[in-house]
């Protein structure tokens, strides 16, 4: 009678493991899931903002072409790059579409840089109204970026971490790509006197 019960423990301490391994592997596993869509769903949000980019910038080259016929180069630079930035977007390899956007920022940059040669194109209302909605745009572009940054950094250390990188393994579950810095936002601010 004393091996029996003795048997019996042992079967139930092991379905109780069993069970609790199982129930932890579930709960691991879920964890993930609702991790991966928040990383989804922020990269989403950045995702609407650069389309609300891109659709601002073919009404500004077509502003700067009232009053900066001469700046062709230029122009042709930002048409270029958004182009880039539009073809990037159908990617899902984050590290092209950053570098894409990065080449918009600088050729953005660029004609924002005629307005000071340009007088009445500084002065242009149109303009005004178009640097300040690509301005509020880029804003928020910062802001869900670092929403998804912070996304993408809790999911990858859920994945990373013992014991949830076994079911992330078994899940099929993988790290993911931060979205990077647009290159006017790396630029250093410079204070003159």
């Amino acid at each position: 009678m004393g091996r029996g019960v003795v048997v019996g423990v042992v079967g139930g301490l092991f379905c109780l493991l069993v069970t609790v391994a199982i129930g932890g592997a579930l709960i691991a596993y879920n964890r993930l899931v609702r991790q991966r869509n928040q990383v989804r769903a922020s990269w989403a949000q950045i995702d609407v903002q650069l389309k609300r980019r891109h659709d601002l910038v073919p009404n500004l080259v077509e502003t700067v072409k009232g009053y900066a016929v001469h700046e062709r180069g230029t122009l042709e630079a930002v048409v270029a790059a958004r182009s880039g930035a539009i073809a990037a977007a159908g990617t899902a390899d984050v590290a092209d579409r950053a570098g894409a956007e990065n080449a918009l920022t600088r050729a953005l940059g660029r004609l924002f840089a005629l307005s000071e040669a340009y007088p009445d194109l500084k002065a242009s209302e149109n303009f005004a109204v178009l640097q300040g909605e690509l301005a509020r745009t880029e804003d928020r572009i910062a802001y869900a970026r670092q929403f998804y940054n912070s996304a993408v950094q809790t999911f990858n250390t859920t994945v990373e971490s013992i014991p949830t990188n076994l079911v992330a393994g078994l899940g099929g579950f993988r790290t993911v790509d931060f979205f990077g810095a647009l290159d006017g936002e790396r630029a250093a601010v410079q204070v003159r006197f």
